[in-house]
């Protein structure tokens, strides 16, 4: 019996489930146990002095939660937020945070041996440093994030103590 429960637990980490959304016009996925929730976009607080790519906070079920643009983050050009925007509510270190994305388009399950490292000259709008490879599926190539270098656990903090 133990070594059945073995084998269930090697095969489902051979498998990476991800929430995959868009961002100016390219496709992204994190891991979907760093995921909390996926939400529509709701009234926002505005923090003096924060960094720019920070859009303010929300309360969340009495949980305050600051909220990133992702586009201004990476440097990419923002669009208006839409009927189509939402918030991917994601675990950074102990903090939570909200990220704004174009669009959730789907949660997919790829085998593990899909992900190869981010190459040198990978064609995204995204700084290598944020990357943690890129996802191969069919023919679409999958911007795969690393939470942990999309904002330090000092930024993090940083700016919930300005919240």
């Amino acid at each position: 019996m133990a070594g059945m429960a073995f084998e269930e637990k090697s095969k489902a980490t051979d498998l990476l489930q991800l929430v995959v959304f868009e961002l100016g016009g390219e496709e992204f996925g994190v891991e979907i146990m760093n995921v909390q929730e996926i939400i529509r976009m709701p009234e926002m607080t505005q923090i003096p002095h924060s960094p720019d790519f920070v859009e303010g906070v929300i309360n969340l079920r009495g949980r305050i939660i600051v909220v990133v643009n992702l586009s201004k983050r990476f440097n990419m050009r923002s669009k208006a937020t839409d009927e189509n925007s939402r918030i991917i509510v994601v675990e950074i270190g102990n903090a939570v945070v909200g990220m704004i994305v174009d669009s959730v388009n789907e949660v997919l399950r790829i085998p593990a041996s899909n992900v190869e490292p981010a190459p040198e000259l990978v064609k995204s709008k995204v700084s290598r440093n944020y990357l943690k490879g890129v996802g191969k599926i069919d023919k679409r190539l999958l911007i795969l994030l690393d939470l942990a270098r999309v904002m330090t656990v000092e930024e993090v903090d940083e700016i919930t103590n300005l919240a």
